[in-house]
């Protein structure tokens, strides 16, 4: 049984004259209990469009299902909770670090090679880095079903990816989440993908794989179709 599966999936921009407009195919995709799939392809090709359409985070056509059970069935902040976005630049609403961290325990900031004296700082006082594991720390301790991951690495430097690729893999193999990570790397698409892909022209192209191969259908924008709104709950995306 697959952890996330997607069917005919697009992302759906209305345009000033009404038009409705895909920028992906209909991209059919699954991901099983414990599995990294990987996404990469040329800036503006559609990485972060399938992942926020994936989180219900913009208009979108086509299903999601979480074990099987429809995303319809969610409300959006429960739904954006079990399938956590990770943006490449994550949104912080206090200038307070503590204030993210709601309760006493914080699980893995030794791990991502992290202090607690980094809680009592300021927001702005910290580096590039610091904040982008700061927000992977922040999705962790949410305890998420589905990572979608957005070049989750790209201010870190080799120790500190290292790290972060550690704790991931971890987080897979102990809490059976499923990732989908959008990296430039090869060499850490190597490390770290059971499944990789390309998007060229807005459909997912095989690279490698040990696991069957995802399926594209052919883009099709028709009025018929059933847009998918996000719900009027809103969560901070992180």
């Amino acid at each position: 049984m697959s952890t996330l599966r997607i069917e005919a999936l697009q992302n759906t921009t209305i345009q000033a004259n009404g038009e409705a407009y895909n920028g992906l195919a209909p991209i059919d995709l699954e991901l099983t209990t414990g599995e990294c799939v990987c996404l990469s392809g040329a800036s503006g090709c559609g990485k972060t469009l399938l992942l926020r359409a994936i989180a219900d985070l913009d208009l979108s056509q086509g299903q999601v299902f979480l074990h099987e059970r429809p995303r319809d069935d969610y409300s959006g902040p429960d739904w954006r909770k079990r399938v956590t976005y990770l943006a490449a630049e994550s949104a912080w609403w206090d200038d307070r670090v503590r204030a993210h961290f709601p309760g006493r325990r914080i699980r893995f900031m030794e791990d991502l090679g992290m202090d607690l004296s980094l809680l009592s700082r300021p927001f702005k006082s910290l580096s590039q880095g610091e904040r982008q594991r700061l927000a992977l720390l922040r999705v962790l301790n949410r305890r998420p079903e589905v990572l979608l991951l957005d070049e989750p690495t790209a201010s870190l430097d080799p120790d500190s990816t290292k790290q972060v690729e550690n704790i991931i893999q971890r987080f897979r193999s102990e809490r059976g989440v499923a990732v989908l990570w959008v990296s430039h790397d090869p060499k850490q698409i190597k490390r770290v993908a059971d499944r990789h892909y390309q998007i060229k022209k807005g459909e997912l192209k095989l690279t490698n794989s040990t696991k069957p191969k995802a399926k594209t259908k052919k883009k099709n924008v028709s009025a018929k179709k059933r847009v998918r709104r996000p719900k009027a709950e809103r969560e901070v995306s992180v």
